[in-house]
């Protein structure tokens, strides 16, 4: 098999989006365009290679099954206790406008910056009655959610994000003043351009000091006319993983204490795993006694919670499926090979981004974007006396912008799926909106390669 197919490796990528646009499903182009990877790959044999893959990427990930399954269980089990509705009513005591309610959810996004994954998770499930009160459109609530969950997790040094990249700058051996990995990461978060923008943009957007527009625009229009529910959400009548109007509130401490305790754990295990069992674990002890719910009904929303995250699994796996054929296509390598000969040391960083975005947008592997480009970039950004700090930033941000930007990754998914929107109506709301942040960071990224 070749290392690399050339140009013909864009092509699944290709598949998958122009399929997502004309169907506005997610699942379905994701297989095609990984069907095309293996034709192009395997040839006459490809399905039953499709398989073989499919199957490898599923024992391989059985991890985020069990994750996603725990995060529809416990949103549910918050939803049903009455719990959230406690949050809501507090919330709503602060939240008293649209602006806001954006704000505060923004700033608790920023707290709860161990994970992307717990990140939207908690900051949905705990906003997102208050924001339907004050007529925040479920697509905005999704962009806000997914913009202070990977931005957000590369500019603090203790998320999985910057232990991620800690560990390449250890195998590509760059260190910072004190001669580590940690130090050199310290030093490349000043560098992180778009995380920082993107970051600064949401209150911003939020308080119309920018306008929103396009698709966003008139989401916001529709919400301010009292449905801040999308076309998807009233297509499908979901339930599943939305507030419900048959249950009665009880105190936001079964809101709280559950959250803390799985925010907690994660902390102290680095594993959102034990986390979110824990989390369940909480949820049982505490509602059971208080009869919140029967031990049977604990049972039944619990697979109602399961099952409410069966498409957030297909489109995530899908995605590994595709991911996996783009390796083996050698997209990434080609994408480098054919920009780095016109590389220069002042254009080097802004080149670095906008390679490793379009890479890591469309591949959905945001950390196999950093983890490949990384040992190609950061010798050459040597080679060529550039900072490599610099380009270090330039590649972390290229990953927070796929995180942001890929509308089938697992970021914008569980972003989608915590606010009852789409992944195509995050395709077409929210990216346009990533226009502006990436925009200002290929001009600070110009910036700082001149004058560094």
């Amino acid at each position: 098999m070749e290392s690399t197919y050339g140009i013909i490796s864009l092509l699944p990528v290709i598949v998958v989006v122009v399929t997502a646009i004309i169907t506005r499903r997610t699942v379905e182009p994701l297989i095609i365009g990984a069907l095309v990877g293996y034709v192009i790959l395997y040839k006459a044999s490809f399905f039953t290679e499709f398989l073989y893959g499919f199957s490898s990427v599923i024992a391989e990930n059985s991890w985020y099954i069990l994750v996603f399954g725990f995060f529809g269980m416990v949103i549910v089990l918050l939803e049903k206790s009455g719990g959230a509705l406690g949050f809501g009513d507090w919330g709503a005591k602060i939240c008293k406008s649209r602006g806001m309610t954006v704000l505060i959810t923004w700033i608790l996004g920023i707290f709860v910056f161990i994970d992307d994954y717990l990140n939207n998770l908690g900051v949905g499930t705990a906003m997102r009655t208050i924001a339907d009160r004050n007529k925040v459109a479920r697509e905005f609530l999704a962009y806000v959610v997914n913009s202070t969950g990977a931005c957000i997790c590369v500019l603090i040094p203790m998320s999985s994000w910057a232990i991620f990249m800690m560990g390449i700058y250890d195998n590509v051996g760059v260190s910072g003043s004190d001669g580590t990995s940690y130090s050199a990461y310290l030093g490349t978060i000043p560098f992180m351009v778009y995380a920082w923008i993107a970051v600064i943009l949401v209150p911003l957007f939020g308080f119309k000091i920018i306008p929103t527009w396009g698709p966003m625009k008139k989401a916001w229009l529709r919400a301010e006319n009292g449905d801040v529910y999308s076309e998807y959400y009233h297509q499908n009548s979901i339930t599943d993983m939305e507030g419900y109007t048959d249950i009665k509130k009880s105190s936001p401490w079964n809101f709280f204490v559950p959250m803390a305790a799985l925010i907690a754990v994660t902390l102290i295990t680095n594993d959102i795993l034990i986390g979110m069992a824990v989390g369940f674990v909480v949820c049982l002890v505490l509602y059971i006694p208080q009869k919140l719910m029967t031990i049977g009904q604990f049972c039944d929303h619990s697979v109602e919670g399961f099952k409410s995250m069966v498409l957030v699994t297909a489109i995530v796996i899908s995605a590994f499926v595709l991911q996996k054929a783009n390796t083996e296509l050698g997209l990434t390598e080609f994408v480098i090979s054919v920009a780095e000969p016109v590389m220069t040391p002042a254009l080097l960083p802004a080149i670095a981004f906008i390679i490793c975005a379009f890479i890591a947008m469309c591949t959905g592997s945001f950390w196999g974007t950093m983890a490949i480009a990384s040992p190609i970039l950061i010798p050459l950004a040597l080679t060529l006396g550039v900072n490599p700090l610099l380009v270090g930033g330039a590649i972390v941000s290229a990953g927070a912008f796929g995180s942001h930007a890929c509308f089938y990754g697992d970021a914008a998914t569980l972003a989608s799926a915590v606010t009852g929107i789409s992944n195509n109506e995050y395709m077409r709301k929210v990216l346009p909106l990533l226009v502006l942040p990436a925009g200002l960071a290929i001009i600070g990224f110009v910036i700082l390669g001149i004058v560094m």
